[in-house]
């Protein structure tokens, strides 16, 4: 963490961040990430998605490596991520990512969390893409878990297409709960078709976000 987050407090320091210098800095510290810890990482579908495009991403959620593993694999350029306010509340890290436009939601306080959402909106109106685990928290056992309709709503406000992910492999890295890694794991990345938000509803949204995850996760329970 402190490898990219202390030049991005620097820049911050001294004004000459700008949004492109996060986006390079966020995928050389994933690539790192994810070379360090010898992921084999297994990708299919990226040409299901233009680079150029904004969207809404959707995953399922089961480590702490998901978010190197898909700033690996994501199409869009420049993405960021919709993060839980504890980790604002770390002293450097937290004005880190609220600097890279990072989008800070607390579960706990529902005015809070649509305040969030707003902003995620306008910073998708302003060609950032979104990713969010609808799930809220990582699964300790792989099996996906009930779907949050927070996400489904930024979209349909923002009006842009949902593109889900299945990450399968990432729990057998760095299981929730462990600070023991695991080296040489097979990790796949499925990324399926953009789902057209303006003639479904949130519910059958979120239904058709959930079939893709159950039918693409692998070695669920």
């Amino acid at each position: 963490m402190a490898k990219i987050t202390v030049p991005t407090v620097a820049e911050m320091a001294r004004g000459t961040m700008t949004r492109q210098y996060i986006d390079q800095r966020t995928r050389e510290w994933s690539r790192k990430v994810v070379k360090k810890a010898r992921i084999r990482l297994h990708v299919s579908g990226r040409d299901r998605v233009p680079p150029d495009g904004v969207f809404v991403y959707m995953s399922n959620h089961q480590s702490h490596m998901d978010i190197p593993v898909l700033y690996c694999t994501m199409p869009s350029t420049t993405v960021r991520m919709v993060a839980k306010t504890e980790l604002f509340h770390i002293p450097v890290w937290g004005r880190a990512l609220r600097a890279a436009e990072f989008i800070e939601v607390d579960r706990a306080n529902h005015a809070q969390a649509i305040a969030s959402l707003e902003r995620a909106a306008d910073q998708i109106a302003g060609g950032v893409s979104v990713w969010i685990a609808p799930e809220g928290s990582r699964s300790k056992t792989g099996a996906i878990g009930k779907l949050k309709k927070g996400g489904f709503h930024l979209a349909k406000r923002a009006g842009v297409p949902i593109v889900p992910i299945a990450i399968s492999g990432t729990l057998q890295v760095l299981a929730p709960g462990t600070i023991s890694m695991s080296y040489d794991v097979p990790v796949f990345v499925d990324i399926g078709e953009p789902i057209d938000v303006t003639s479904r509803s949130v519910d059958e949204l979120s239904s058709e976000v959930r079939v893709f995850l159950e039918n693409n996760v692998r070695n669920q329970p």
